[in-house]
């Protein structure tokens, strides 16, 4: 195939007189710049006026998304040091209670303070639960009656969580 290949083009061009090949020769040579110059540079220039055009509206929209980030952050930061009352509580907790295995609980909003039942709970799980809520949700204890049952690590309670006076209160 490829000794018929350069065969019939040396037949081609064999049969060209001096003029036809500098002609054909001087032919290519233009056809091979503007296949190059379509193909590579229109196209690398065109991007790059395009780049020159949309890279300051770039440049804007990352320094606005970088100050809604920083605003973001500071809202977060604002947002750790407000614990959720009433209503807002009971659902965080009854979630937080779901969430940690001591889905058996009864939560009831009681003035300022949310109130906990829970009936044969492990009393483990249930401290662990109160650190984490105590940290998450800036809540302390006020009152429990804890009442332990014949099975290790069981409890009966009743406990009462209200909002942390302030944020030394919550460590």
């Amino acid at each position: 195939m490829k000794t018929a290949l350069a065969n019939s083009w040396a037949s081609f061009w064999d049969a060209r007189n001096a003029r036809e090949k500098t002609l054909i020769t001087w032919g290519g040579v233009v056809l091979g710049v503007a296949i190059a110059y379509s193909v590579l540079w229109a196209p690398a220039q065109a991007g790059r006026a395009q780049l020159r055009e949309t890279l300051p509206q770039m440049q804007r929209k990352l320094a606005a998304m970088t100050a809604q980030s920083d605003e973001a952050r500071k809202l977060a930061l604002a947002a750790q040091g407000v614990a959720p009352t009433g209503i807002a509580l009971k659902n965080a907790l009854a979630a937080s209670l779901t969430d940690h295995g001591l889905s058996a609980a009864q939560v009831e909003v009681a003035g300022n303070a949310v109130e906990i039942q829970l009936k044969n709970a492990s009393f483990p799980t249930w401290t662990m639960w109160v650190d984490d809520v105590r940290k998450q949700f800036k809540v302390q204890v006020s009152e429990a009656h804890i009442t332990a049952l014949k099975t290790d690590g069981q409890v009966d309670l009743n406990a009462s969580l209200q909002p942390a006076a302030s944020a030394g209160a919550s460590r």
